[in-house]
């Protein structure tokens, strides 16, 4: 079938996702490292080695500001002349039908207009709060900027007055969105995901609870339901309805701000993803004062300061009596150094193997809307969240064993509710604070970056991945 967003079909007739990714790979790389372009081109085993091309994305853009974005443009490019909506290119995507209708449910509750976040059981906030921060940074579980803009919102609680916005959740239902914090500060919240009446009963039900205004999309024919079976009825399929969608939210008054926190699996994932990005495309070009927001997944490639590789290598060499009789043993393979010393910038390398080339593509894809847009002058957020566990990941038996066991390599997980506060408080300072002047785009991932602790460890997250993997089944089994 050619209906909605697909990727491109072969010589063969049929869709291939390790095509793309090495078509798309090699076109970003092409005119920056043609070495590398012809690398990932040439690429036999693209499932498995795919790592050690997404890490060259990288590894070539440090040279320059505009090597980076180059990269991020001709690789965005190249998604653009694959891939297909209803058989036709992404770009052109269209619709002569009926628009969708709107509807709105006012919030009960009272706004909050302090940052409260649950944390083990506890609800901080004030110095309490204060406290937690300095120990994550002393840890080295977040960069000292994470902490800065989370204690600037603390001290401006009027920013959590998000009515001068309409703040666009896509991915409505995402354990890792804002939509709850964003509600509960009173925000008018415009939200998308798919019509799913188990999804919409629970974002209805937060939004009855709390104070801020939800907007949604319905279908011509659920106009007028009654707001107790709006559930029933709310929702859009962006891989299928993109234009609809598209002309909806572009139709939509207000100073907007489009939050991508949409997810799904495997090559829907990168489906959906870049359906968001041709909606996103298409807005800027309309609203083109539209920000956006974004979240990146610890789990990928990034350059790092030099603070962060000093620290890891002092890690690494104060933990000689684990770490030389594990290597001897292993030939080498396990708790190798997360950095060589004196790296600056250091290139972090977290991919892993289980989560598959397509999420990393469909991630990758939105680092390079980001980039490209902060330098055409649009307000960008994207902050690196930290490793979070989420039903997505602990159904994957091995990656939630690794977080079981991540705490004996000074990793912390955090729960849902904890991350997506912080994420959403991350949020409002990028909204609040005029963005810092960075002259290269690894510096603006970096800033504020939440990673759990993976930046500043002593251990090359692979390297230790199979001990985690080990140590938390052990765990799990206790």
């Amino acid at each position: 079938m050619n209906s909605g967003v697909q990727v491109p079909e072969n010589s063969d007739g049929k869709r291939s996702t390790s095509a793309l990714g090495r078509t798309v790979v090699a076109d970003a790389l092409r005119e920056v490292d043609p070495v590398g372009a012809r690398g990932a081109l040439s690429e036999t085993s693209w499932r498995q080695a795919y790592i050690l091309h997404f890490r060259r994305l990288v590894e070539a853009g440090l040279d320059s500001r505009e090597a980076a974005l180059t990269i991020a443009r001709n690789g965005l490019d190249s998604l653009y002349r694959q891939m297909t909506y209803d058989g036709g290119p992404i770009g052109d995507a269209s619709h002569d039908g009926d628009d969708l209708g709107t509807r709105t449910v006012e919030g009960a509750g009272e706004a909050q207009r302090d940052l409260v976040v649950p944390y083990r059981g506890n609800r901080l906030t004030g110095d309490d709060l204060h406290r937690q921060l300095d120990r994550w940074i002393d840890a080295g579980i977040v960069e000292p900027s994470f902490a800065e803009a989370v204690r600037a919102v603390m001290a401006n609680p009027d920013w959590l007055d998000l009515s001068d916005k309409r703040m666009v959740v896509l991915g409505a239902g995402a354990e890792m969105g804002p939509l709850i914090s964003l509600l509960r500060w009173g925000a008018d919240v415009v939200a998308v995901d798919l019509p799913r009446p188990a999804v919409w009963e629970r974002v209805l039900g937060v939004a009855a609870r709390h104070a801020g205004t939800l907007t949604v999309p319905v279908h011509s024919a659920d106009r007028n339901r009654d707001t107790k079976d709006l559930a029933q009825g709310a929702g859009a399929d962006i891989i299928h309805d993109l234009p609809r969608v598209t002309a909806w939210l572009t139709a939509i008054e207000g100073d907007l701000v489009l939050g991508n926190y949409v997810y799904a699996d495997g090559a829907t994932n990168l489906r959906v993803s870049m359906a968001v990005d041709a909606l996103t495309r298409s807005l800027i070009q309309a609203r083109p004062e539209t920000a956006l927001a974004f979240l990146a997944t610890p789990t990928d490639v990034f350059a790092v300061p030099a603070e962060a590789v000093a620290e890891a290598d002092r890690r690494f060499r104060d933990r000689t009596w684990l770490r030389r009789p594990v290597r001897f043993l292993s030939g080498g393979r396990l708790l190798s150094r997360n950095y060589p010393p004196g790296a600056d910038p250091g290139v972090h390398d977290a991919l892993v193997p289980q989560q598959g080339p397509n999420y990393a593509l469909a991630k990758r894809l939105q680092r390079w809307r980001a980039a490209l847009a902060r330098a055409e002058g649009t307000t960008v957020s994207l902050n690196v969240a930290p490793a979070t566990r989420t039903r997505s990941v602990v159904r994957n038996r091995a990656l939630a064993a690794a977080y079981s066991g991540a705490h004996r390599f000074g990793i912390e997980i955090f729960e849902p509710a904890t991350s997506n506060t912080l994420m959403a408080a991350l949020l409002v300072h990028d909204l609040r604070v005029a963005p810092k002047s960075h002259d290269h785009p690894w510096r603006d991932e970096a800033y504020a970056a939440a990673h759990g602790g993976l930046w500043r460890q002593a251990y090359s997250p692979r390297s230790a991945l199979g001990l985690a993997v080990f140590l938390g089944l052990g765990s799990t089994r206790g």
